[in-house]
Formats: structure tokens, C-alpha cells, sequence
């Protein structure tokens, strides 16, 4: 690698598969699959491939809480996607999302299989599937709707950006590190001006836009992601910690964060779900949500 005091950018890039970092090992240029690798299925119709980063917790969270509401149409199987192993870019997994992210869903429910990736997708998709988490009336919708696609946009300075360059990149770049750390503190603000005046993002009621956001920004304040809380000085959003601790509180999310989870201690793993009993081999009942 060049200095990065020095370093002046090529007139043509080329890849450089020795450039480090984290991911280096499963970071490429191109798309597509790299081996054969049949997805597995289970014996529900909801069949989900991923892994309990914050992108795969907005996911089981939504699940869980559908269950909890008594639907019993969104029991699913959950299969451990190791994306430090390269399994998203298996054949199987590829055909589902051509991106190579997780989350991935498959439902089986109907006269044809219908595939949805991204995470925001799937879960307007399954709060539109059940009819709940997602408004009806205009305005409460385009509430809704704008908080959720907002986290979708901002995620990626938070987790691409800020996380990536704090806590992963090879060097510390200070340059990379204060840009991305000013415009997530400005996010920060963002939600806890909202969340001043409003319980919940979308409005008086618990919906998919918290369920998108949670996991990062929520994640962020308690102390889960990047170990930057100190750093970032969350303490000042009040009113996001306020919103953060009601969410986490919740036994759905409790559970949702435990499926596809391989880190943290072993009671808070379920690595796959296939059934709700999957959580009595967990002691789930010592879990303590998280906290500030």
C-alpha cells in the first residue's frame, strides 16, 4: 500500500486484493457466485439466510414480533449465513439476492416463490404481507415510509463510513475518521429531535421504521456497535437512549437478536431457528436486554 500522505489516485484502479482490513478476504470488484452451494430449506414457508449483523436483526425482530402479534403464517426457518466464510456467494444464496448481502428471504407461501432482498424490502414486504408495523393512512404511511428509506440512506455512513474507517480499516486515517463521525453525530440529531417530540419514529405507534433503525442507531447508544459510544459522546441523545432502552426492552427483540448470532456469550446465540422452542435451548429467561 502507498503512503496515504503521498498517495495519488491512478488514472485507471486497479484492484488490489492484498489492501486489508477486516474483509479483505471476501471483498472483490465483480458480482457473482464464486462456488456451488444449494441453500438449505426448512419446513416453513418463510425461509430466511443470514446472519445477526444490525442489516440481519431488522429482520428476526420483524419475524418475532409478527409471531408475537399471533401470526402463525410468519413462522420461519432461519439458516446461519457465515459471510466471513464466503456463504453469500454460494450459487444458491446469489440466486436469491444477486447483491451477496444479507439478509435474504424466501417465501413459499404462494402459487410461486417470491424472493426479497435488501433489508428494507423485506420487511415492507412482510409488514404488507400481515397488514401491521406498516400505516394504512397516507400521511401516518409517508411517515412511516420516509423514517425507514431515511435509515436505509444513513446506514451506510454509519456502517460503510464511520464503522468501517473507526474500527476496521488497517490505518487510521484521521481525515476519514472525522468525516464520518461528524455526519453520524449529525444523524444522531437527527432522530433525537425527532424522537423529542415523537415516541417512535413514525409516529404514537411502534412500526417497520423503528424496527429498521434500531438495530444501528440503537445499537450505537447502548454500546453494541464499533465501541465508539465514549467516543461518539452519545450520552447527549437523550432522547434516542429513551427510545433505544423502550425498544430493547421488548421480547421480540430480544429473541430476534439472538437468531443468526455467532458473537457474544453462548446463552445469546441461537446460530439457527427453526421452531419458537429453538429459544428454550437458549436460557433466554437470564437474558438482560441491553442497556445504556
Amino acid at each position: 500500500m502507498s503512503d496515504l500522505n503521498t498517495y495519488t489516485p491512478p488514472k485507471v484502479w486497479t484492484f488490489d486484493s492484498e489492501n486489508g482490513g477486516k474483509f479483505a478476504n471476501i471483498n472483490r470488484p465483480v458480482a457473482g457466485s464464486t462456488h456451488e452451494q444449494v441453500l438449505p430449506r426448512g419446513k416453513h414457508p418463510l425461509q430466511l439466510y443470514s446472519l445477526a449483523t444490525p442489516n440481519g436483526v431488522k429482520v428476526t425482530v420483524m419475524l418475532e414480533e409478527l409471531l408475537a402479534l399471533g401470526f402463525s403464517g410468519a413462522e420461519y426457518d432461519a439458516w446461519l449465513i457465515r459471510i466471513q466464510k464466503g456463504d453469500q456467494f454460494g450459487s444458491g444464496f446469489v440466486e436469491v439476492n444477486p447483491n451477496s448481502k444479507i439478509p435474504a428471504l424466501m417465501d413459499y407461501s404462494g402459487s410461486k416463490p417470491v424472493r426479497v432482498f435488501e433489508s428494507g424490502s423485506i420487511l415492507m414486504y412482510l409488514a404488507e404481507k400481515f397488514g401491521v408495523l406498516l400505516p394504512t393512512e397516507p400521511a401516518a404511511r409517508a411517515e412511516c415510509l420516509s423514517w425507514l428509506f431515511w435509515q436505509m440512506g444513513s446506514a451506510p455512513y454509519l456502517g460503510g463510513g464511520f464503522g468501517h474507517f473507526y474500527a476496521y480499516a488497517p490505518t487510521k486515517i484521521e481525515y476519514a475518521i472525522n468525516r464520518f463521525a461528524m455526519e453520524v453525530k449529525r444523524e444522531l440529531d437527527v432522530l433525537n429531535q425527532r424522537l423529542a417530540d415523537s415516541p417512535y419514529l413514525g409516529g404514537d405507534e411502534y412500526t417497520i421504521a423503528d424496527i429498521a433503525t434500531w438495530p444501528w442507531y440503537g445499537g450505537l447508544v447502548l454500546g453494541q456497535l464499533y465501541e465508539a459510544a465514549e467516543f461518539l459522546q452519545v450520552h447527549e441523545y437523550t432522547h434516542v437512549l429513551r427510545w433505544a432502552n423502550a425498544i430493547a426492552k421488548r421480547p421480540a427483540v430480544i429473541r430476534g437478536r439472538m437468531v443468526n448470532r455467532v458473537m457474544g456469550p453462548l446463552a445469546s446465540q441461537l446460530h439457527e431457528r427453526h421452531d419458537a422452542g429453538d429459544f428454550a435451548t437458549r436460557t433466554q429467561d437470564k437474558l438482560e436486554p441491553l442497556s445504556a
